[in-house]
């Protein structure tokens, strides 16, 4: 068993905090579209995406290796650099599920190492060919790929579907929801909780606890499963409302489209050592599925937000990073200040999150956020796809791409005429 100082437990416990926000704030990327079509409740959902999620972390430590022995230069980083870059991502992570945006997780996990480790060892500790192709280029194609796979994902599906009788295609389509949404599950279990693993192995490469060049342990790879199957199944409500209904209208054929196409970047991803952004890749894809759909229509406001949080998360946690850094540089208790300061923001946090609550039993009811359910027009992309779409033949059945959620709310329902009317 491995010698354990006060510091390196402080990192531990620390990183498996940062996993269980990943848990939560990353389950949207799995079950979002699943909840808001209807084909899973809500609870059985997030039960079902932590159960996976907590396998897939056994499934390999490809991801967990790049983090450990491949992005930063493991001597001269010691476990204080590895405490201040969770501080960071840990902050950036609580800030963004409070306002319901789907920002990555992995980013900001890279962005506070990146920064704490710039602090402490200057830039040169970091290695910028792993940066930019296992990271920065991931972090461009994976969204792109998925929301063109889903597109037309989505395209063939309604056109394979368009005589099929429509209640019995959507049936259809909701089971296959439920795979495609365990398999997206699987796929982050094998991707995200691997970050946590990484960072782990690097702290106890850098206390001293195991040797370099060292897989994770096989307790580090149970506590950080656990930690963030445990904050999947609290679900991150905020962020599975804006996924599901805050992007797009979504119908199972379509949520079938985005998922699968999501899961197959994800997989190959993490094969290949590729530290990618699960949220994302799920964006992407519930973008392009969104597009996909004769009248669908896109929430360009709302895309817009998540694009500015996405280019933000990296500089951020970054710069919160090297400032823990440079605290925890003064000793001891510099190290107490941060932890304290911490502890302090993410309570301060949840307080504000109380003011107005999301969970299981309002997580679909779009009316309660006007910025979600405003009625956007359509916009240049939106109207681009719609002008080389093809109209559907004449006397051609469309109950299957009828634009109307297959779950619609009240609001969803009265505003029908106008969404109708979009392409």
């Amino acid at each position: 068993m491995e010698s354990f100082s006060l510091i390196l437990a402080i990192v531990v416990v620390t990183a498996l905090a940062f996993d269980f926000t990943n848990g939560f704030h990353d389950t949207a990327n799995a079950m979002a579209t699943t909840i808001s079509t209807g084909a899973m409740k809500p609870k059985v959902a997030v039960a079902m995406s932590a159960v996976l999620n907590l396998v897939g972390a056994f499934l390999s430590v490809e991801v967990a290796n790049t983090i450990s022995k491949g992005l930063v230069d493991e001597a001269g980083i010691r476990p204080e650099v590895i405490f201040a870059a969770l501080v960071g991502a840990i902050l950036w992570n609580l800030l963004t599920w409070l306002v319901g945006l789907p920002s990555s997780s992995s980013h900001a996990l890279m962005g506070g190492l990146i920064g704490a480790t710039i602090a402490s060892a200057g830039v040169g500790a970091v290695h910028g060919d792993v940066l930019v192709t296992k990271v920065l280029i991931p972090a461009i194609a994976a969204p792109l790929v998925a929301g063109i796979a889903a597109l037309l994902a989505t395209r063939l599906t309604y056109s394979l579907g368009r005589k099929a009788d429509g209640n019995a295609s959507k049936k259809g389509y909701r089971a296959g929801q439920i795979a495609s949404a365990g398999l997206v599950s699987l796929a982050h279990g094998t991707n995200d909780a691997q970050k946590t693993m990484g960072v782990i192995t690097l702290a106890l490469v850098a206390g001293g606890a195991v040797a370099p060049d060292s897989d994770p342990p096989m307790w580090v790879i149970l506590s950080a499963g656990l930690a963030i199957a445990l904050g999947t199944y609290l679900g991150g409500w905020r962020i599975i409302r804006t996924m599901g209904k805050g992007l797009t209208d979504l119908q199972p054929q379509q949520g079938f489209a985005a998922q699968t196409s999501a899961a197959t970047v994800i997989l190959a991803s993490s094969h290949l050592g590729f530290s990618l952004s699960t949220t994302h890749s799920v964006s992407g894809s519930v973008m392009g599925a969104g597009l996909g759909r004769k009248g669908g229509v896109v929430r360009w406001s709302t895309a817009t937000r998540m694009f500015v949080a996405w280019g933000l998360t990296l500089p951020a946690a970054a710069l919160v990073g090297a400032l823990a850094e440079y605290v925890t540089g003064f000793g001891s208790w510099g190290t107490a200040v941060v932890a304290v300061f911490l502890i302090g923001s993410s309570a301060a946090i949840w307080k504000l999150s109380r003011r107005e609550v999301v969970d299981h039993t309002n997580v679909n009811d779009t009316d309660i956020d006007a910025g979600i359910d405003a009625g956007e027009p359509a916009g240049v992309i939106t109207t681009a796809i719609a002008a080389v779409t093809p109209p559907p033949a004449s006397g051609s059945a469309t109950a299957s791409e009828d634009p109307v959620p297959a779950f619609p709310t009240q609001a969803t329902a009265e505003r029908t005429p106008t969404t109708t009317t979009t392409v």
